[in-house]
């Protein structure tokens, strides 16, 4: 489904220094694959998903990347997302005066209301909330569950979800795991997931380990999750094994 091979960028300049944000990474997601991008804050996760997804963050200096054996590397974010690649932000957006459906509409304007009806139902949401609108009258929750939707109304082959599970209790986000298998159920598609939780192991195929930039480990969760444990001094806190067992939400 994707690759990304010797993606290098660098950052903004200061005192005559250029930082490495990423060096030579190298990603592989297959199809209807639950991939997770693991590392601590600053390790480069963000940035790899932007250039995916073909938004500006530093300079790129090499690398291709490939989308269903297609080189999408000169390709603009919006003819990306033409082709099936879509994201969704760690902070869900909020537009002030805008109602949950003219914003779901935005991104696919000619969606119907049956295709409508079917995204709130995937998302865990009630027809109701269509006529709300999106301020800081709903709660994380419903904001997070609204911003899954938008991105299911876009019908994408590849979704990248930047640590939809922050901020989230246990309960919620136990509630988030269940959705995002679901998505790829309906949709038959591949997600790149960017977390620091042990838990999303349990819905993962893959993952891979960035630090400083570059590619530390990938392979199976439990052994990248692992190194990540390991690297972070937090070895006895990691716990990861066993599968999660699917609610049959819908």
């Amino acid at each position: 489904m994707l690759q990304v091979k010797n993606w290098t960028v660098l950052g903004d300049k200061e005192k005559s220094q250029q930082t490495v944000l990423l060096e030579k990474v190298f990603l592989e997601i297959g199809e209807k694959e639950i991939h997770c991008l693991l590392g601590k804050n600053g390790s480069g996760k963000t940035t790899l998903a932007y250039a995916v997804m073909g938004l500006s963050r530093g300079e790129k200096v090499s690398g291709k990347i490939f989308f269903q054996g297609e080189e999408i590397t000169k390709l603009s974010a919006d003819k990306r997302a033409r082709r099936g690649i879509t994201m969704a932000f760690q902070e869900p957006a909020r537009f002030e005066g805008l109602t949950v459906e003219s914003f779901l509409r935005a991104g696919n304007k000619i969606i119907n209301q049956a295709e409508i009806k079917e995204v709130l139902k995937l998302a865990g949401l009630k027809e109701e909330i269509l006529k709300r609108k999106l301020d800081d009258k709903l709660s994380g929750g419903e904001r997070k569950r609204i911003e899954l939707a938008s991105v299911l109304a876009m019908q994408p082959r590849l979704i990248i979800l930047d640590e939809p599970d922050a901020s989230l209790d246990i309960i919620v986000y136990n509630e988030l795991y269940d959705l995002i298998l679901s998505f790829r159920e309906k949709l038959g598609c591949s997600i790149l997931l960017i977390t620091h939780r042990e838990e999303a192991g349990l819905i993962a195929d893959r993952a891979t380990l960035l630090d400083g930039g570059k590619v530390i480990a990938t392979g199976n969760f439990r052994s990248v999750m692992k190194s990540y444990c390991a690297r972070e001094g937090r070895k006895e806190k990691c716990r990861c094994g066993g599968r999660w067992k699917t609610k049959q939400l819908f």
